[in-house]
């Protein structure tokens, strides 16, 4: 008998300590913490949550919107030019049309991130008639890696008039090449079997202000083997710049220069 009411009293203690600890939960959400204060407004009242108050409330600096766009992001804007031309490529009166009537509508930074595209997905042609709507405007300025990329793209593509034209229109506002430039444009010319035009190239890098690197000077001597007058020429270059690297020279039988 005794043991059952102590059952029964233990019972009723647990239910009563359950209603206390409920309560006690229940007042929690009335109390304002001085540390972070949820705001007043509710919606369709409705008990604001303080994780979602904490998250619409938070800000990093950083500006929002399309004014805070990563190197990869492109404005809507921009991805219609992009498709616009490449739909008018093959279309010259269309295209000469599209770019009067979207593509000067652009702002600065959406015309650099269409350039920037159609060099990536390699749509040279689109890219060279954008870089020229570009120097048109009244905000350019020269900037040697507009240029840069241009010209690489071009070299790689065996479009080396194209990349020519440019080089000279970089040339004319007193823009030097780097390293990484020359190599691709002397590779380009050695590609296409134009070795003499590679010399010029080479020439150029010489009066360059920045001091000339190696790589140039290796894709050079190797394109130059079937040539061996042009290639000591370099070779000598070569030599008094870098005096302590070494030059490999295959045997001569090789070319057939015997």
């Amino acid at each position: 008998m005794a043991t059952a009411i102590t059952a029964i009293v233990k019972s009723r203690m647990c239910k009563i300590s359950s209603l206390l600890l409920m309560r006690s939960l229940i007042k929690i959400p009335n109390v304002i913490s001085p540390v972070i204060s949820p705001s007043p407004l509710q919606i369709s009242n409705k008990t604001l949550i303080l994780s979602d108050y904490l998250t619409r409330n938070y800000h990093d600096g950083r500006p929002r919107g399309s004014l805070w766009r990563g190197k990869k992001m492109i404005g809507k804007e921009a991805i219609f030019v992009i498709l616009g031309l490449k739909r008018f490529k093959d279309d010259e009166e269309k295209l000469g049309k599209f770019i009067k009537s979207h593509v000067l509508r652009l702002l600065k930074m959406d015309m650099v991130a269409v350039l920037n595209e159609l060099e990536r997905q390699e749509e040279t042609s689109l890219a060279v008639k954008m870089f020229w709507v570009i120097k048109k405007q009244d905000w350019y300025r020269p900037d040697v890696y507009l240029y840069k990329d241009l010209i690489i793209a071009l070299a790689k593509s065996k479009k080396m008039d194209e990349a020519m034209q440019l080089w000279e229109s970089m040339r004319k506002e007193n823009l030097y090449p780097d390293s990484q430039t020359y190599t691709e444009v002397i590779r380009g010319f050695l590609r296409n079997g134009s070795p003499a035009d590679a010399m010029n190239i080479f020439e150029d890098m010489k009066q360059s202000p920045d001091p000339p690197e190696e790589l140039p000077f290796r894709i050079l001597l190797k394109g130059l083997l079937p040539h061996p007058l042009l290639r000591n020429k370099v070779k000598q270059d070569f030599e008094e710049i870098f005096p302590d690297q070494r030059i490999y020279d295959p045997p001569e039988e090789i070319f057939g220069l015997r």
